[in-house]
């Protein structure tokens, strides 16, 4: 069984046992979240797709930890003005386990 979810303006697919890095939900390590925008369900054979959501399905899961990315760095340089600007960010995320997919 799939589902396929949004969260912080992504779309991801997701299966039960799943880990994947979302953008930062306001959350304790260790507490449940309840992902209730899906937009489709699949098993074998068998597809529910929403318009836009699937009603009264939700995905549940499990946050692992509260993390940062790798290091993006920025370089702007301006050619032949001996001009540049250096710089860079982490970009917080929330680790999610997917326990429970739950259809309509």
């Amino acid at each position: 069984m799939f589902a396929v979810i949004r969260t912080g303006g992504k779309q991801y697919r997701v299966t039960p046992n799943m880990v994947l890095k979302v953008e930062k939900l306001d959350a304790e390590a260790g507490s449940t979240v309840t992902l209730s925008e899906v937009l489709a369900i699949g098993d074998e054979g068998k597809s529910t797709i929403g318009s836009p959501l699937v009603e009264g399905a939700s995905v549940k899961a499990t946050v692992i930890a509260q993390d940062r990315l790798k290091k993006v760095i920025i370089f702007k340089k301006r050619r032949r003005q001996n001009s540049r600007r250096k710089n860079g960010h982490r970009q917080p995320v929330t680790v999610l386990r997917i326990t429970d997919i739950n259809p309509a």
